[in-house]
């Protein structure tokens, strides 16, 4: 991930009226109470607080991007509800700074599609969440395989759509990653963002719940 680049455009969009999003990984994760819950790229913080009012005061919310500007404003945002147990962390997907076997549920909107170790990213998605744990991330892929012109453009990954891979690569890495249940609950239809043409979907998947096999 081009963390310089990302910080860059993601920081100056934080008074923006805009939508970052590309799915319904909040509308489809059903955060249950008292269950931990970690957003990777929280952005302004909306999602975080959806997640705090499902999990309730004895559960606990990560919220972690790599946007200085984002976290600044997400923090703004849950202070004007004084929740104490929802918690913000600056960090790369690929290296989460947070503690294994932890989380509940992992959600993701339209952000894992930057990084450029994707096999990185899911393996620590699976670190972080408990045993039988389960991830809802929205995101995109392409309808074929990006030309390496903009895959190796930072300018073009930060904008939402060059870092993005195809379905069949994407879907392998979470299979050889070891997760169960991979399933696919959501799908546009294909449409052209940038020089290529994405399909915006919804992935939900298990960590499994024994060490058999994975």
């Amino acid at each position: 991930m081009d963390t310089l680049e990302i910080e860059r455009r993601y920081s100056g969009l934080v008074d923006q009226q805009c939508c970052l999003s590309c799915g319904g990984a909040i509308d489809l994760s059903q955060p249950q109470p008292g269950e931990t819950c970690i957003d990777l790229g929280c952005g302004k913080g909306t999602d975080l607080i959806r997640l705090r009012e499902a999990v309730g005061g004895q559960g606990l919310v990560y919220g972690i991007d790599i946007s200085e500007g984002m976290l600044a404003k997400a923090q703004k945002n849950i202070d004007k509800f004084g929740y104490s147990n929802v918690k913000l962390i600056r960090s790369e997907l690929e290296q989460l700074h947070v503690e294994s076997n932890i989380a509940n549920l992992v959600i993701s909107n339209c952000t894992i599609n930057h990084a450029s170790n994707k096999r990185a990213v899911w393996s620590e998605i699976k670190r972080v969440l408990k045993k039988g744990g389960r991830l809802v991330v929205s995101d995109i892929y392409s309808t074929e395989p990006v030309p390496e012109e903009y895959a190796n453009d930072p300018v073009a990954v930060a904008e939402c759509w060059a870092g993005a891979i195809t379905k069949e690569e994407y879907l392998s890495i979470l299979t050889e990653t070891g997760f169960k249940n991979v399933t696919i609950v959501e799908e546009s239809k294909p449409y052209k963002k940038g020089e290529i043409v994405v399909v915006s979907f919804t992935v939900s998947a298990n960590k499994p719940s024994c060490n058999c096999g994975s």
